[in-house]
């Protein structure tokens, strides 16, 4: 089973993911957890440029064949053999963060990039996808202190420091993209306690299996 996770930054996709893990192997499933950009060597050096804050001349053209590099790389080498090996993969952002960051954030066209996407993804799409949503500045809040906490302002912060007008064009594309494929992304609210979040986020899961 292959499933993804997105959201603004700072909807606690980490931590949701670390539970879904944990729910996973208490059923005796191996579950291997990976990530947009950086999942595949390549992908690291790829995500050093596409978050570094000192990057903030790249164009919108360049920055999504970026992205899509990293995804061909890391579907070819990471969760293509990892789901052929029976595993169960989780993954922090995928295909639908580049529809909605590049289309709905810097106004490229989506059905463009969802072509695009099919392209890198080389048919493998996520089974389930999980949309965190938040307030954007609740979102932006967290983000920013995490990121300090974790010394990545400068290293990953370059998206944090876009205006609230483009976080709020995310948040919106990320619902609009949602329900245009309501069959495999599915809504979940993170304004609650994480302990209310995943209890919602595990029974979509459930529900989806069912």
């Amino acid at each position: 089973m292959f499933i993804t996770f997105e959201g603004i930054e700072g909807t606690g996709k980490t931590t949701q993911i670390t539970r879904v893990k944990e729910y996973f192997e208490a059923q005796g499933r191996e579950v291997f957890l990976t990530l947009e950009p950086g999942g595949s060597r390549v992908g690291t050096e790829l995500r050093k440029m596409l978050l570094h804050v000192d990057n903030n001349d790249i164009t919108p053209i360049t920055e999504l064949f970026l992205y899509l590099a990293d995804r061909a790389q890391h579907v070819a080498q990471v969760i293509r053999p990892q789901l052929e090996a029976g595993n169960v993969v989780i993954s922090d952002r995928f295909a639908d963060s580049t529809v909605v960051y590049q289309g709905y954030g810097r106004g490229l066209d989506p059905k463009m990039l969802h072509s695009l996407n099919e392209v890198a993804v080389d048919g493998l799409w996520p089974d389930l996808t999980i949309l965190l949503d938040l307030d954007v500045e609740v979102g932006l809040k967290r983000a920013m202190t995490r990121n300090m906490r974790e010394g990545k302002t400068q290293a990953e912060g370059r998206f944090e420091q876009e205006n609230t007008s483009f976080h709020s064009r995310i948040r919106e594309g990320y619902l609009t993209w949602a329900a245009l494929n309501r069959k495999r992304i599915r809504v979940a609210d993170a304004s609650g306690t994480p302990e209310e979040v995943s209890a919602n986020i595990l029974h979509l899961i459930e529900s989806h299996q069912g």
